[in-house]
């Protein structure tokens, strides 16, 4: 095994003198610094990443912090992610927060002592921003995926929220519905509060009242929503939805599972649709009507967005990707 006595040996250094070029010491010469590195680089001195790193500055380690792994769609943009980071020479290191900021933060917390290149990161929300703080503080480069936080500036790739929402509205609208519920995410997250809003307004374009009662928020994760639709059912007749617009897929699969246990027939009795498509589940699929999400693309473009960064070839400025949904229209909204 080399050690650094064979470095300095080779390079009629000291030791020391070595340790100091290893640990980016300014005490040493240029001219030193480099017939040192070109020595270690010769012996293929230390081969532990985060040792070698010390010379190169960089460890080729990249992070991915999703919400939720367990969610298909975070499942899909992971893979995109990694095929990137892959095909570019990054190894990629995946954190799983389970929607808690807490547990984002020790995420972050382990990537900066492990000097990762970058993180690509969905936040948990807005509490997320002192998280994202420490990132910007110690100068690690990370880019916005799914979701953002305001007043932290970043590269972003994401969904159309907006447009994804008039789409499955418009849709529902077309087949007669009047009274549709929003089963929502958290308000503190991004991409639930702009789903909330172009929520309100698509019902305004179509001449539809807002109803308080049809605006529910609760969270993304996998859950029983019993009694959400059994409050949203209990409702009077003339006050009861006759369409449920789900904010994930977690929230529309689990909402059919609520409306069989009360059987309730879907789409005869109530309709239901959603944002991305889940995984085939037997008895549902194919059967949900969704807005399906290029979640792999998703990944895939923000981990080119955040090596380019890394490797200093991004410009200047922040950028902005928004990718448009395909609505699939199938037998959960379709009236016969």
């Amino acid at each position: 095994m080399v050690t650094i006595y064979d470095i300095a040996k080779k390079a009629n250094v000291s030791p020391m003198t070595v340790s100091r070029v290893i640990n980016n010491s300014p005490s040493i010469s240029e001219k030193t610094r480099k017939k040192v590195e070109e020595i270690i680089q010769e012996l293929d001195y230390i081969p532990n990443k985060q040792a070698r790193s010390l010379i190169s500055k960089e460890t080729k380690l990249v992070s991915l912090v999703i919400s939720d792994i367990s969610n298909p769609f975070f499942t899909n943009l992971a893979r995109g992610a990694e095929d990137k980071a892959l095909q570019a020479g990054y190894q990629l290191l995946l954190g799983n927060t389970d929607e808690q900021t807490d547990k984002e933060s020790r995420y972050i917390d382990l990537l900066l002592s492990t000097k990762v290149d970058g993180v690509l990161i969905a936040p948990t929300g807005d509490p997320s921003l002192a998280n994202l703080r420490k990132l910007a503080k110690r100068r690690v480069p990370f880019v916005f995926v799914d979701r953002y936080v305001d007043g932290i500036a970043a590269d972003l790739v994401m969904g159309d929220n907006a447009e994804t929402t008039r789409k499955l509205v418009a849709h529902l609208v077309e087949q007669g519905h009047r009274r549709i519920t929003l089963i929502n995410g958290p308000d503190t997250v991004s991409n639930a509060r702009e789903r909330r809003l172009a929520f309100t307004d698509a019902l305004t374009l179509n001449g539809l009242e807002m109803s308080p009662e049809l605006l529910i928020e609760t969270h993304f994760r996998q859950d029983n929503f019993s009694d959400i639709v059994r409050t949203l059912i209990n409702l009077s007749p003339s006050g009861r939805p006759t369409a449920i617009l789900a904010a994930n897929n977690f929230i529309g699969v689990n909402t059919l599972r609520a409306l069989r246990e009360m059987n309730l027939r879907v789409p005869e009795d109530i309709a239901v649709a959603c944002f991305d498509d889940p995984e085939p589940i037997p008895d549902y699929n194919p059967f949900l009507t969704v807005a399906a999400q290029p979640a792999y693309d998703m990944g895939y473009m923000g981990m080119q967005m955040l090596i380019e960064r890394i490797e200093g070839t991004a410009p200047s400025s922040n950028r902005k990707v928004v990718l448009p949904s395909q609505l699939i229209v199938r037998k959960s909204t379709m009236r016969s």
